[in-house]
């Protein structure tokens, strides 16, 4: 499937899935080195070793490619089966915290967040490219623990949606603010406090 940032597709010479890698890579390490102002597709080009005509071929420009750049990153992410929920929990926020420590995730995506605020565009890419496709690890983790017995199944699908977006907006906020914004530590003692407030509740914390 064609990615949603991506421009069309020429015909012709079919896509090369190493010239892709090289240019996202090479994509997050001019960031890194130079900010958002700075990267050029010109730079980013000579980096991966391919032609500049071949990235606009992929990509519309700099908007999308690094949305694609950073959308790679995420798409690393894994839910772990540690047996419980609450186990699991743990183990996708210490692997979130782990690859938002990474410099060239945390360049990109507060590169994109910064420029987001005030291109309604990037902010929609941003969403289909990385939010939406994350929120997999929710409905996969969710439907495990429906499977343990540890959760209810919600039988109005419309309902079940807006709680798998609250889920992924209260996981990835937290850990977005904890890592990014507060630059504090994401641990294991911190992830094990955050997945017991965040399954028991306010009450139930404050009176365990």
């Amino acid at each position: 499937m064609q990615s949603p940032t991506s421009a069309p597709r020429a015909t012709g010479r079919p896509r090369s899935a190493a010239a892709d890698t090289a240019i996202l890579a090479a994509t997050r390490e001019a960031l890194v080195e130079l900010g958002w102002s700075k990267l050029t597709l010109g730079d980013v080009a000579t980096r991966a070793g391919v032609a500049k005509t071949t990235l606009y071929r992929r990509w519309a420009g700099k908007n999308a490619l690094v949305v694609d750049a950073v959308a790679a990153l995420f798409d690393e992410l894994e839910l772990p089966d540690r047996g419980s929920l609450a186990a699991d929990v743990e183990g996708v926020v210490l692997q979130f915290a782990a690859l938002l420590d990474r410099p060239e995730t945390k360049t990109a995506l507060m590169a994109l967040i910064a420029e987001s605020t005030t291109d309604n565009a990037l902010r929609a890419r941003i969403r289909s490219s990385i939010v939406d496709r994350q929120k997999r690890l929710v409905l996969e983790g969710r439907a495990r623990a429906q499977g343990r017995g540890e959760l209810p199944t919600e039988s109005d699908p419309e309902a079940a949606a807006r709680t798998a977006d609250l889920i992924f907006d209260v996981i990835a906020g937290a850990v977005v603010h904890r890592a990014l914004v507060s630059a504090e530590l994401v641990d294991a003692e911190w992830a094990q406090g955050f997945t017991k407030l965040l399954l028991n509740g306010l009450t139930a914390s404050a009176t365990a």
